[in-house]
């Protein structure tokens, strides 16, 4: 008898790990990079007109390397101007890497950086005690709303935070990706944890809909290769299996005929495509840029 699943949160290393392993097998950073370069310049144009530095406020900004991308289209967009990029992070590990990102980085010296190690909703409330909330320029959630509580209310009090001309930029994983059907067919029969919560681009522009809120929303195909999950005792395909799951070691606590499931659904074309003879789990990415 295998022993019983337990969400993978549980445990932060093989978390950490099994997360690592889903960035190397996919094209998500080459897709953020993709949206950086052709998209990002014109809608950051006016964030910065007739400032004197602009304010940039990074909510789970993780080890900074897409948070850096950010920063130089701002710098090429407004040469010179003083930039301040505070941090939103839990992770102190996430934290660190991103400081020594930062130290070895050059063309830097116009950005002052400061870290808090918390979670949206901590920096949420320890501004609501202030008197005072601070503006910001530009606001960016990288794949963090996973991780929020309260959608609605979170996205209300960052919206509240905006200054003139001012945008958020959400990337979260889109409605018309696998994620979406994955966890609809069988996010009821998983481990489910407090901390991680299943949202796709769909159930966002809904909420921003009621909100009232005026948005933009762009689609980028990326994919996931795992071809790996299909190899009996492969390292790779095991931490892959954990990240598509969200379990703690899946491959050897599932119930064989959940696996054998979900193993038969990863390979159908709604699922993933078959090129070169590997498995290309669609991962589509929805980029949202909200108005002031």
């Amino acid at each position: 008898m295998a022993s019983s699943m337990r969400s993978l949160f549980t445990d932060h290393s093989r978390y950490v790990e099994s997360f690592r392993r889903f960035l190397s097998n996919s094209t998500e950073h080459q897709c953020m990079q993709e949206f950086m370069d052709k998209k990002l310049p014109g809608m950051i144009a006016r964030i910065g007109d007739t400032k004197s530095e602009i304010k940039i406020l990074s909510i789970g900004g993780g080890a900074g390397e897409i948070d850096l991308q950010i920063l130089s289209k701002v710098q090429a967009q407004y040469p010179g101007v003083h930039i301040i990029n505070e941090v939103v992070e839990p992770s102190a590990e996430q934290i660190t890497k991103y400081k020594e990102l930062v130290a070895k980085t050059s063309n830097l010296e116009n950005i002052k950086f400061a870290w808090h190690k918390e979670t949206s909703s901590e920096y949420q409330n320890r501004m609501m005690e202030k008197k005072e909330l601070q503006r910001w320029d530009f606001i960016h959630m990288i794949q963090m709303l996973y991780y929020v509580k309260d959608i609605p209310a979170t996205l209300k009090f960052f919206h509240s935070l905006l200054a003139t001309n001012a945008k958020i930029l959400i990337i979260l994983v889109s409605g018309a990706s696998s994620w979406q059907k994955l966890w609809e067919k069988y996010g009821p029969r998983l481990p489910r944890n407090d901390l991680c919560q299943y949202v796709t681009s769909s159930d966002l522009t809904q909420i921003l809909d009621e909100l009232g809120i005026k948005y933009e929303c762009y689609d980028l195909l990326s994919t996931m290769d795992i071809s790996d999950c299909f190899i009996d005792g492969n390292e790779n395909g095991d931490l892959l299996w954990d990240f598509l799951t969200e379990t703690c070691n899946f491959n050897t606590t599932a119930p064989p005929d959940l696996k054998a499931e979900i193993m038969k659904d990863l390979q159908k074309p709604e699922f993933s495509i078959k090129k070169e003879g590997k498995v290309l789990f669609n991962n589509s990415l929805s980029f949202i840029l909200v108005e002031a």
